[in-house]
């Protein structure tokens, strides 16, 4: 076969549908048509049938229906036209099911090769569902020995070693990488650079866009030649399709160099993936909008900001729902955050339901004294009647507890807890202050709300508290959320223990203890609590599996 001296190939940026094989099918043949010219297109990991698809890849009739789907596009590339490469699934001749890319050219299937190191950490359990498959010859297309590497082929050093061996002159990885911070310059700088440094051979890094439940996918697509230089970076966020020419010279394959796009820095990538988790959550699922409580606090403001900014602040409808505690302040604050945003705000006072609680309880609480019980009635009213409010007219209740109060379980369940999606689930007390202070400064990319600030600046520098009783405030049982925050980052994301924690920042070796113990306590909560777009290495639900009763403590 004659070697071609020119490629052009075209990295298909995109989002997903998972489980809709047809819209998706349909979205890869609209790519194609726009690049007729083009050798070769490519496409993000499982992009037939979506990722991840979990369990439901387990039905059989979605493995048939991928196969019949893929063969449909094989038959597209009869006319000439560019040759694709396609993730999907396979039912091998044993009955395991595989992870795959396909090779379309001709109008047949071309070649197909299966994944070989399935990821079984943190978000991934893709040996729940896959079968491994060996390790992958080199596909020669057109003359060219094209090296196949699927998502965490590439992540480690085997596949691309054994492909490099095969004679491969090219690595071509498409992945399904979920976002987490930091982790676009890690693939980039350190696992990709090494695989080409290792290798010596030009590689081709694509990603996918969009949330998926609790999941979210950045892009930061790019191109490395041989001697390690990018010859591309594609847009964080959001689909594009690139236009990548290479030519075979003495050394090898190289690739022109096209634009290096500017990938956002903290905390403009932590808000980002807010906005476009909740948007495709939001959306996907139906919802006309979503129902929130203001509530003049930090989580609530900074909520219904990335709900208006994700979705249009005409989709947004925040309700204030004081109580006898409420101050002035706080009614104040949430007006004036909702006018800033530009939503709607209803004020639902929940005074009526309280007093009629506290006389259905008055006998059996006749011998006890006021306590954190009749603080959590509070919450539970309130969220029943925001669920009214979602049930009758529609939009999605959104939470808005932060990660330093689902850690130690400073969220009511059945109250402040009860909703469809929260963007704050992984995001830290102290998180939420820097994306607030940052939103009210800059307005985001991927925004369909162009204004700041979005809240009344008081509203970030007053002393958090749940108004549940007089002049309460969150500190008066935490400690500040500054030192929290570094307690509980090194108890979930590292799995430290309390003297590790104490040899680090010198803390009381009592108080560390004891948000361990609270920390191990609030699981069953955490349990119950609805999904959240995953920021961390260790989110709570997809990264982080702990069993409810154990009697583990390391303090």
């Amino acid at each position: 076969m004659t070697q071609a001296a020119t490629l052009t190939i075209v990295l298909s940026q995109m989002t997903q549908a998972v489980g809709d094989l047809a819209a998706n099918a349909d979205a890869m043949r609209a790519v194609r048509a726009r690049h007729r010219g083009a050798d070769l297109i490519l496409y993000p990991e499982l992009q037939l049938i979506g990722y991840p698809p979990e369990d439901l890849v387990l039905k059989p009739a979605l493995a048939e229906r991928a196969a019949a789907m893929l063969a449909g596009l094989a038959a597209d590339t009869a006319d000439g036209g560019p040759a694709m490469l396609v993730g999907s699934v396979e039912r091998g001749e044993d009955g395991q099911l595989y992870n795959i890319v396909a090779l379309l050219d001709g109008g047949r299937i071309a070649a197909t090769r299966r994944k070989h190191e399935l990821p079984n950490y943190g978000t991934f359990d893709e040996k729940r569902v896959f079968a491994p498959g060996p390790l992958p010859d080199v596909v020669e297309w057109r003359g060219v020995k094209l090296g196949l590497p699927i998502c965490e082929d590439g992540w480690l050093p085997t596949v691309c070693a054994h492909l490099a061996g095969q004679g491969a002159e090219l690595l071509i990885s498409v992945n399904g990488s979920p976002y987490e911070i930091d982790k676009d310059d890690r693939r980039l700088t350190q696992v990709f650079a090494s695989r080409v440094a290792e290798t010596g051979l030009p590689l081709i890094f694509l990603n996918r866009t969009g949330g998926q439940d609790e999941l979210v996918f950045d892009g930061c697509s790019f191109v490395l030649n041989g001697d390690g230089s990018a010859a591309h970076r594609l847009t964080d966020w959001e689909a594009e399709e690139r236009v990548t020419r290479w030519v075979k010279g003495a050394a090898g394959w190289t690739c022109d160099a096209g634009a290096i796009a500017d990938w956002e820095a903290h905390p403009a990538d932590i808000y980002s993936a807010m906005i476009l988790s909740l948007r495709d959550y939001v959306e996907r699922n139906r919802f006309p909008g979503v129902v929130l409580g203001l509530s003049g606090g930090i989580d609530s403001a900074i909520c219904a900001a990335i709900a208006a900014d994700a979705l249009g602040p005409d989709k947004v409808w925040c309700v204030m729902l004081p109580s006898r505690f409420t101050s002035r302040e706080s009614l104040d604050d949430a007006a004036g955050c909702a006018a800033m945003i530009g939503c709607r705000l209803d004020t639902i006072s929940i005074v009526p339901a309280v007093e009629a609680f506290d006389v259905m309880l008055e006998d059996s609480f006749a011998d006890r004294d006021v306590d954190t019980t009749e603080e959590n009635v509070q919450s539970r009213i309130r969220g029943v009647t925001l669920m009214a409010l979602s049930n009758k007219f529609g939009p999605m209740l959104m939470t808005t507890g932060n990660k330093s109060e689902m850690s130690v379980g400073y969220a009511t369940i059945y109250g402040d807890m009860a909703g469809g999606y929260n963007p704050l689930k992984d995001a830290y007390k102290t998180t939420v202050f820097a994306i607030s202070k940052w939103r009210n400064a800059h307005v985001p990319r991927l925004s369909r709300n162009p204004v700041a600030p979005v809240m009344p600046g008081r509203i970030v520098t007053k002393p958090p508290s749940a108004e549940l009783r007089p002049d309460q405030k969150d500190e008066d049982s935490l400690p500040p959320y500054e030192d929290l925050d570094r307690m509980l980052h090194m108890l979930v994301e590292e799995e430290a223990g309390v003297d590790d924690v104490v040899a680090k920042y010198g803390f009381d070796r009592e108080a560390v203890a004891r948000i361990e113990r609270l920390l191990s306590i609030a699981e069953y909560k955490r349990r119950q609590a609805p999904p959240g777009v995953k920021l961390s290495t260790r989110n709570f639900g997809r990264d982080r599996r702990y069993p409810i009763t154990h009697g583990f403590r390391t303090g």
